[in-house]
């Protein structure tokens, strides 16, 4: 799966491993957009839709090959390995579901294929059964990518400056207010981003995925928003009957939990993508798009990368192209870094390590006191 797996990592000219807390450099850069697009091969904004297609193909069929062994021969196994057997499947069946929904994410960025309905119409699948409001995230999802690393209007892990941190934060900067506050962000994360808000950037009202007349969303996409939520209501009434038919405990085990194990796999990623000490964030005196999109950071998942479709590190070339399939992101990368140079982040921390330091070392942003300029802003954690 993907186009590729585990990407080299940095090194300066005499052969070093490049230090991944190194800062990215904020000022403009010596290149444009359009340069770094010629460095990329042509073919590899081509998108194919049979390609695509046996994306969807390949990970429903591991989907439905985990089913299959879970609900046919985990009751007749022992307890004691029923105990094993099921931690097991939650684990590769959200890790597969997690890459269908990579996939329909792709579909949001009209990155599936060259024609818009069969993007919108496998994404507005896809994403409703992984009880996501397609269009709804779609648009919102496509603000943050025009304004990523803005202080005023990108859509999610906004970072707050000092002054505006809420008075229980400095009781939660320690190791055991780490863990609870990385366990709420991967458990509750996303349903509270979805319905509230959570993370996302300040409006002047209540703002909810789900409202066709929320602030996120103008006038001309109200109908689409209502298409999201009725694909929800369809996905809810089908889960609601499978309950009835086969029982609740049934269909927690074999749905609720892997669809836990994406929406915390989803917040981890997007967190550890936008969240990094070397990442600088911009008020609207210093912020540009180029400068914005190169505000993120490659990780690297291990055998993961391919399991999710390369998001994981190729996703500084997809805030910078983001209607490239991600089966050609990997050639891409690999074009772009010598253009980008130190604009390049790469950090190959093994993840449950970085989740740790950045929980710890990225708790609010501040510009620097030495005379640099105010209007660009890096992570602290001093209270």
């Amino acid at each position: 799966m993907g186009a590729g797996g585990r990407m080299p990592v940095p090194s300066n000219k005499n052969g070093e491993k490049e230090n991944p807390l190194r800062r990215v450099p904020h000022e403009k850069p010596p290149f444009t957009l359009s340069q770094i697009k010629k460095a990329i091969p042509p073919h590899c904004f081509k998108r194919s839709l049979l390609r695509s297609f046996s994306y969807i193909v390949y990970d429903l069929c591991l989907a439905s090959i985990f089913y299959y062994v879970a609900t046919s021969y985990f009751h007749i196994l022992p307890y004691s390995l029923s105990y094993i057997a099921w931690p097991i499947y939650w684990v590769f069946q959200g890790c597969v579901l997690t890459g269908v929904w990579v996939i329909a994410h792709e579909c949001g960025h009209h990155a599936f294929s060259d024609y818009q309905w069969v993007d919108d119409t496998v994404g507005l699948i896809l994403h409703s059964a992984l009880l996501v409001p397609y269009f709804s995230w779609k648009y919102s999802h496509r603000r943050h990518h025009s304004n990523t690393g803005s202080m005023e209007r990108d859509e999610v892990f906004v970072p707050k400056p000092k002054s505006r941190m809420a008075w229980y934060s400095k009781y939660l900067n320690n190791p055991p207010g780490r863990v609870l506050t990385l366990a709420v962000t991967l458990t509750l994360g996303w349903p509270l981003y979805l319905a509230f808000n959570v993370s996302g950037r300040d409006y002047d009202r209540f703002a909810c995925h789900y409202d066709p007349y929320g602030p996120i969303y103008s006038g001309r996409e109200r109908l689409q928003i209502y298409m999201s939520d009725a694909g929800l209501f369809a996905a809810t009434y089908v889960l609601y009957s499978v309950a009835a038919a086969k029982g609740l405990a049934w269909l927690v085990c074999v749905y609720g939990v892997p669809l836990l194990i994406v929406n915390g796999f989803l917040v981890l990623i997007t967190f550890l993508q936008h969240t990094h000490p070397a990442l600088p964030h911009y008020d609207s005196s210093e912020w540009d798009w180029l400068r914005g999109a190169l505000a993120t950071v490659d990780r690297d998942y291990g055998v993961l990368n391919k399991v999710f479709h390369n998001i994981t590190d190729t996703h500084v070339a997809h805030h910078l192209f983001s209607t490239m399939p991600h089966y050609n992101a990997m050639e891409a990368t690999k074009a772009i870094k010598p253009i980008l140079g130190k604009y390049y982040q790469f950090d190959d921390t093994p993840v449950v390590k970085a989740m740790w330091r950045e929980a710890k070392e990225c708790l609010y942003v501040e510009p620097d006191e030495d005379g640099g300029s105010k209007g660009v802003f890096w992570y602290r954690n001093k209270f």
